[in-house]
């Protein structure tokens, strides 16, 4: 069973119904017993960085959450805010996150662009593939949804892997042991997101 974190935000029904479509067991979960029984994870979020750790604090998923993914090496997926709250700090907020991948999230800065643009990034990008992950099977040359003004630095560069342009290339999806995250919204981007939600459910 894939279970999907509820504690207030992010597009949870959107991810249920993809899952539901391609005949994989799925489960909102907002208890902690209930995350424990999970074979697989997706943290989705939106909204500000220390907002989503509030939320997630409060919930009383977090011990649940760490027990999951840190001691019994569950897959998880993180999504958007989701994926930032993974790393270790943000420059959008105060509060610590998750320390699950070693990186920090910075915020794009617009007077070192190359093109003239606006926060936050809004749209369709084409993502480039570091390498070869099982993650991104079938999605050589794929596009997705973005929204974010702030994106994930790891300190190694091993743990990136896929980045995408927006008058400066930054990481579009991380990988580092079973901790997955993508910047941007599969459950938003069509054929290309389903593809990667199935492959995350097939790893």
């Amino acid at each position: 069973m894939i279970a999907l974190v509820d504690y207030g935000l992010g597009n949870i029904r959107a991810f249920a119904n993809i899952y539901r479509q391609l005949n994989i067991p799925v489960a909102i979960v907002d208890r902690p017993g209930d995350l424990l029984k999970a074979r697989k994870i997706i943290l989705p979020g939106v909204g500000a960085f220390d907002w989503a750790m509030e939320q997630l604090n409060r919930s009383g998923l977090r011990d649940a959450l760490d027990l999951q993914v840190r001691d019994r090496k569950v897959d998880v997926l993180g999504v958007c805010v989701g994926m930032q709250m993974m790393a270790l700090r943000s420059e959008e907020g105060e509060l610590a996150g998750l320390g699950w991948i070693d990186a920090e999230v910075l915020r794009f800065d617009i007077a070192t662009l190359r093109q003239q643009t606006q926060l936050p990034h809004m749209g369709w990008n084409h993502v480039r593939l570091i390498g070869e992950n099982p993650l991104f099977q079938q999605l050589d040359d794929s596009q997705f949804y973005f929204l974010h003004s702030y994106f994930m630095q790891p300190t190694d560069p091993a743990d990136t892997l896929a980045v995408a342009d927006y008058g400066v290339e930054f990481t579009a999806a991380v990988g580092s042991g079973n901790v997955y995250g993508t910047q941007f919204h599969p459950e938003k981007s069509h054929a290309w997101g389903i593809r990667l939600l199935q492959n995350f459910a097939e790893l």
